[in-house]
């Protein structure tokens, strides 16, 4: 979990491109705070399918630090990092409920879980596996949190049982 210090305020920092670990390891030996959430994505690239932990946010980096010390313009020149999120010249600091609800979703390695459980009749997009992005129908749910769905693949109904960690609410 990310400790969420009442002090120090939550900043938006862009990345560079592919320096995500280079930037918290900059920060980590600045002594500021930085909180990356990811989630496990399943994508289908030269015939094969490809399951990774990638940012939720691709490009960006939660930062956290007192505004009154002038620390922003250090953290700008951290390797790694663009620049920090401003309007009008000024980092504003992100609410502190978005990151609160971000980071209770998130496991210990703030690696995205299931929001919430799914009900029998409920669409839901799968998330990963064979089937990513297939957008189903939950027929049954096991005790074991195995999940069954309705799928219609080529004009007929088709039974898939998924572990619910892989599915997610359909977007509307």
């Amino acid at each position: 979990m990310v400790s969420l210090d009442s002090e120090a305020a939550w900043f938006l920092a862009q990345l560079k491109p592919n320096s995500a670990a280079i930037a918290q390891a900059h920060l980590e030996r600045q002594s500021i705070a930085s909180f990356l959430p990811t989630e496990m994505r399943t994508r289908h690239r030269a015939g094969r399918f490809d399951t990774r932990l990638c940012p939720l946010f691709p490009g960006y980096l939660f930062v956290s630090f007192d505004p009154g010390k002038g620390l922003w313009r250090k953290i700008n020149a951290t390797r790694g990092i663009t620049r920090l999120v401003s309007f009008g010249g000024v980092p504003r600091p992100v609410p502190s409920e978005v990151i609160a609800q971000i980071a209770d979703r998130c496991d210990a390695a703030h690696c995205l879980q299931a929001q919430r459980e799914f009900l029998e009749g409920e669409e839901v997009r799968v998330a990963s596996g064979p089937f990513v992005d297939f957008v189903a129908k939950i027929e049954r749910i096991d005790p074991d949190q195995r999940v069954w769905l309705l799928m219609d693949m080529m004009g007929a109904a088709t039974r898939v049982a998924v572990p619910a960690s892989e599915l997610r609410p359909k977007e509307r």
